[in-house]
Parts: structure tokens; sequence; C-alpha cells
């Protein structure tokens, strides 16, 4: 009995020490981000994968002191048994010897002793092996997120929601709570937001990975290959909004994302062209156009938590911003009329389709590449944007119902559609110094989450009319100015 004591004594203490053990582990977990960086999405990932051997390998050496407290267990109460005979085995020893032939004694113990193996001990089993349990069925189904609802002209976002998780009814119930495991990363609000938000991981590629894939049109006899470049600087005095006049004009946060700007000083969702002429500008030569795009921002960082369209993070600073007008490779170029208003690219274009998307991300020293994807560029180079506008006017409107109709693209052999002539293209090159890993996004409306090729920009000519002449001339001389 003394024994059997001790063997109680000992699996109380292995099981506080088990119990201590597991939820040390729970505590130490690491948290999330809240800023909804893919990069540490990924660091996550890669460290679950390699502490899952040894949360393996700990559940095994639990089971196996289980165990071996058991058979000691087992083991001692079959001594204590062997010990002390059965009382019914007592009056056998007084009777003759004659009356029960020595070699059928055996025969008679035999089936004493197999019921004594396999019967369990007085007062039942301790604490008897856990059987292995089947795996819960996957829950994964159950909790995936609503889908996303079209909020572009709310100013206000709805968090996404998880439906509940549900307990499987055909599961048996563990008579024995069993060493528990680490937790799995928490399926919070804060990392299913994340997993509505984006980017994601698949959004991010090595630049370097990217075939070469740029062919340039090289102008005709007849073409136009001069540039013109319009010097307004990289937006060092901070001009942003989330407006766009062109698009959603005489609305305040029409456009659910911050806006970087140069050129014209007075740019904001009210803007009209007699105010838009009356201002400033951060241009050379009295350029008043306006040029802009949305910012990027760098997601290590959780600035702008708050924001109710979830663009999280710091704005970067463009290092440079080139501004250049370009000729037709098929024929002259004609002026742009004054006040004429263009957009390139599709800020919806990952829910519209790719009809309108026209984002191109490369790197410098990689600019024979060009991706739809955030490049990873590799150390000393830097992320460039290219925005190319359309450039074949259709001769009589600055502007049309969706924005596209009065200026086109020409083919793909450059010359412009039946209708239309060619004006002086605009080229938005905007340099960046990103992070090395995926930890940088463009803002976006919500239901975009943050995808790449939502990549796009603005422009309104303000140009004084010397000063769009003199690009002409620029441009029809094959000079750059």
């Amino acid at each position: 009995m003394k024994r059997s004591l001790v063997s109680l004594s000992a699996l109380a203490l292995a099981a506080s020490t088990l119990t201590t053990v597991t939820f040390t582990v729970a505590v130490t977990t690491p948290a999330y981000g809240d800023h909804c960086d893919p990069a540490e999405q990924q660091a996550q990932n890669q460290r679950s994968q390699q502490d899952q051997p040894a949360q393996d390998q700990n559940q095994q050496n639990q089971n196996q002191d289980q165990q071996q407290n058991q058979d000691q267990q087992n083991q001692n109460q079959n001594q204590n048994q062997e010990q002390a005979p059965p009382a019914q085995d007592a009056p056998a020893q007084d009777q003759p010897a004659q009356d029960q032939p020595a070699q059928d004694q055996p025969a008679q113990d035999a089936p004493a002793q197999d019921q004594s193996a396999d019967a369990p001990p007085a007062g039942g089993s301790l604490i008897p092996a856990s059987p292995t349990e089947p795996a819960a069925p996957d829950e994964s189904a159950d909790q995936q997120q609503a889908p996303a609802e079209d909020n572009a002209g709310d100013n206000a976002r709805r968090r996404p929601t998880q439906a509940p998780s549900q307990t499987p009814t055909d599961a048996p119930p563990a008579e024995t709570p069993a060493p528990s495991e680490s937790p799995a990363p928490p399926q919070d609000d804060e990392e299913a937001e994340c997993a509505d938000l984006g980017p994601f991981p698949e959004d991010f590629i090595d630049i370097r990975q990217v075939q070469r894939n740029v062919q340039e049109i090289r102008p005709r006899r007849g073409g136009s290959a001069g540039v013109f470049t319009s010097r307004c600087g990289t937006n060092r005095n901070n001009h942003r909004n989330s407006d766009n006049f062109i698009v959603a004009p005489g609305v305040s946060n029409g456009a659910h994302h911050v806006h970087d700007y140069v050129g014209n000083l007075s740019t904001d969702g009210f803007s009209t062209d007699q105010s838009l002429a009356a201002a400033g500008t951060t241009c050379a030569l009295n350029d008043r156009s306006t040029y802009f795009w949305p910012v990027l921002r760098d997601r290590t960082s959780d600035a702008n938590a708050n924001d109710p369209d979830g663009n999280v993070g710091t704005i970067m600073q463009a290092r440079q911003v080139s501004l250049q007008f370009r000729g037709n490779p098929v024929s002259r170029v004609s002026p742009m009329p004054r006040f004429i208003r263009m957009i390139t690219g599709d800020a919806k274009a990952a829910t519209n389709g790719g009809a309108n998307a026209l984002a191109k991300w490369t790197c410098t020293g990689f600019t024979n590449r060009i991706t739809t994807k955030y490049p990873l560029c590799p150390r000393g180079s830097q992320l460039v944007r290219i925005l190319d506008f359309p450039s074949c006017w259709d001769g009589q409107n600055n502007d049309s119902a969706n924005h596209r109709t009065h200026v086109l693209f020409p083919d793909a052999n450059g010359a412009c559609p039946s209708g239309t002539r060619a004006i002086p293209q605009l080229r938005m090159s905007l340099v960046y110094a990103t992070p090395r890993t995926a930890s940088f996004a463009l803002d976006a409306f919500p239901e975009q989450r943050h995808n790449p090729v939502t990549d796009h920009a603005d422009f309104a000519n303000l140009m004084p009319d010397r000063l769009m002449r003199f690009a002409v001339d620029c441009i029809n001389r094959n000079r750059r100015c």
C-alpha cells in the first residue's frame, strides 16, 4: 500500500509539472502584429513551422512519461497482490495431500492467476492511458470571413466578421484531460482584419524573377521622339488630401485614400478651372498643372492605425518625381488644350477587372522588366512606379462622362485611333526607397485590399499656352528640353 501511495504522489507531481509547462508555452506565444504587414505574416508562418517539431516532441515525451507512470502503478499493484494471497486459498493448505493430486494443482491455480492479471486493481483504474482520439474535423470552412462589401462611398469601413465556430457533436468526450499543446496563432479581430485588408504575400515578387519584357517602339519617319520635362519637385511641402476633383468633384474624402500632389498648390475636392488658374505652383516655368497619385506607405509602422479605410503605415516620400511629355512614334504631336483632364489606370481594378488597369512597377537598374506586382528590389536598387497617360485626343472635349473616352491610348504600333490626334504623352516616374521585404503598399479603396494592380494617377493641364507650344516644338524637333 505504501508503494501505491508513492506512485500516486509521483503521478500527481508529474501532472502538475505538465500543467505548468503547458501554461508557460501558451503565455510566450508571439502575438500577431496589428499593422497587417505581409512580411511579418511570412515570418510568423516560418516560426510556426519551425516550432511544430518541438511541440510534437514535447507531446510525445509527455505521453511516454504518462505511460511509464501507468506501467509502474500496474507493476506495484501486481506485486502487492502476489505478496498477499487471497483469503479463500488458506483452507486449502489444511487438506490432506491425498485428497488432491499435486499435479492437478497447477491446473486449478492457472485460472486464478489469469484472473488476477486481467482484473483491474481494487478501487478501479487510477488514470488509464488515454486512447487516441480522432482528429477534430476541419473547421476552417466555418471560420471563413463574410464577403467584403462595396463601400467606396461610405466614410466608415465595416470590420470583417467571422462565422461562429461550431463544436462537433460526434466527438467523444475526453475522460482525462490530456496535456494541451501550444495554441495556434490566435484568430482574433486584428488577424481577421489583416486577412480582409491585404496586401498579401502573393502581391509581391523579387524583381530578379521577372523576365525582361520591355520593348520600346522605335520612331518612324514622320514620328516625334523629343521629350519635354516639367520640373515640379517631389511634394516636400506635403500637399496631400483624400479628394479627387476629377472623379468625385465637390466631395471631401471622395477618394478614400490619400493623394500626393505636385504642381498646383490649391488642388482639393472642390477645385475648378478658375480656382486652379488663380493658384500658385511648385513647377518651373509657371506650369500650374496639377499632378497627383495615391501615396505609398511603409507598413512596418502602425501610423494612421485609426484610418476608417484601412490605409495604415507611414507615408513614404518619393525620392524622385519625373514628369515627361513624350512624342508619338508615327506622327507629330499637337498641343493639348488647357484645362484638359485625364486619368490613367483604375483605382478599382481588383474588382472591376483589368480592362483599364495600367499598373507598371519596376526597380532602378531593372527598368527592362515590368511587373504588375509590388517589386522587391535588391540592395542598392529603388522601387519605380511608371504611370503612362493616354495621348490620342478627340479634338473637341476636355473631359467625358467616364473621364476616358475623350482621350484614348494609341494602338500597339503607336498609332492613334481614327478620329483622334496625337498630343504629348505624359509619363510619371516615381522613385522610392522601400523596404526590401513585403512591408509596403498603396493607399486604396477598402475593398481593393491594397492590390498593386490598382495603381493610378490624375492630371489636369494648366500650362500657359506659350509653354505648351514650346513643349510641342521640343517634342516634334526630337529634342530633350
